[in-house]
């Protein structure tokens, strides 16, 4: 193995794909209320923080980034060893899981030297974390070495897009997206929010009244930047956004439907649960769809 690969647990990847790919997960930690804090993916499943979520209705769970012990134990391991580790990190502007990496690199090089470890910002978040990861595995599987490796990676970050929606405005209100009266207005009128992820920020992307008509304008949002961009999707990964919602198989099948004319071009559809760093902000219920492009490799 050319290098190892870490990332926290923010990329979304299920706890068995890390595994299959070989890629150690570094987890944030989540707490509701006065309860202790627990480590994402580790003491508590994406599945389940959603479910506390929707079964405490007017309560808000706060995320708290990994410390730098937590990726000393990490990066150490394979120091020891004289493995070079490339670590990707979520972006930075939406978490210090980064810094803690950083500093971590900089105290295992004091006991360790000769270490090489490569701290990395996706610029990316969720699902297109997640699938930037896979990138840098497929990469590593074709024997690049890690400098050329992250090389290709940095073209690819600026093509992260996501489109999604979520089913209520509370938790946007209480992060401050949005203020309380037009949360409350929303809410009685059915209104669910469109959002986009473009140029490492989430900004919004106008209003839909209500779930049905919010998923579908996910999915035309979706198709209209790839017909404008002239999008060629046999270079793109496309991934398929979720919380806890009972409606995400249709959402799936539609969103199939909706793609037809690109099914010589589509892979696959990857499913991402959203994990905790984004959900506290969206609720237990965002959907959307995810566009990364491959590396040229």
């Amino acid at each position: 193995m050319k290098f190892q690969i870490v990332s926290d647990s923010s990329c979304d990847l299920p706890k068995e794909r890390a595994q299959e790919l070989g890629v150690d997960i570094v987890p944030f930690y989540v707490s509701f209320e006065e309860e202790n804090y627990m480590k994402e993916g580790v003491d508590i499943s994406v599945e389940d923080f959603y479910q506390m979520m929707a079964d405490r209705a007017g309560t808000f769970p706060k995320t708290s980034m990994p410390s730098v012990q937590d990726y000393v134990d990490v990066f150490e391991k394979y120091a020891k060893d004289g493995v070079p580790v490339l670590c990707i990190c979520l972006n930075a502007a939406f978490s210090g899981s980064i810094q803690s990496a950083m500093n971590a690199k900089n105290q295992i090089l004091e006991d360790y030297p000769e270490a090489q470890i490569e701290v990395v910002d996706s610029e990316e978040v969720t699902a297109l974390q997640g699938m930037f990861v896979e990138e840098a595995c497929r990469l590593r599987g074709a024997e690049l070495d890690m400098k050329e490796a992250v090389k290709l990676l940095e073209e690819i970050r600026p093509t992260g897009r996501i489109f999604f929606t979520t089913n209520d405005l509370d938790y946007l209100q209480h992060g401050g997206r949005i203020g309380r009266a037009a949360a409350t207005i929303g809410n009685v009128l059915k209104i669910k929010p469109m959002i986009e992820y473009v140029n490492k920020e989430l900004v919004s992307a106008g209003v839909s009244r209500g779930r049905k008509k919010s998923l579908q304008s996910v999915i035309d949002k979706a198709k209209a930047y790839i017909e404008a961009d002239h999008i060629d999707l046999k270079e793109y990964r496309i991934g398929l956004e979720c919380g806890l919602d009972k409606e995400f198989g249709k959402f799936e099948e539609q969103v199939k439907a909706a793609f037809r004319d690109y099914e010589g071009e589509i892979k696959r559809f990857e499913v991402f649960h959203v994990g905790a760093t984004i959900g506290v902000h969206t609720g237990p219920y965002p959907t959307g769809i995810a566009l990364l492009k491959r590396c040229r490799y």
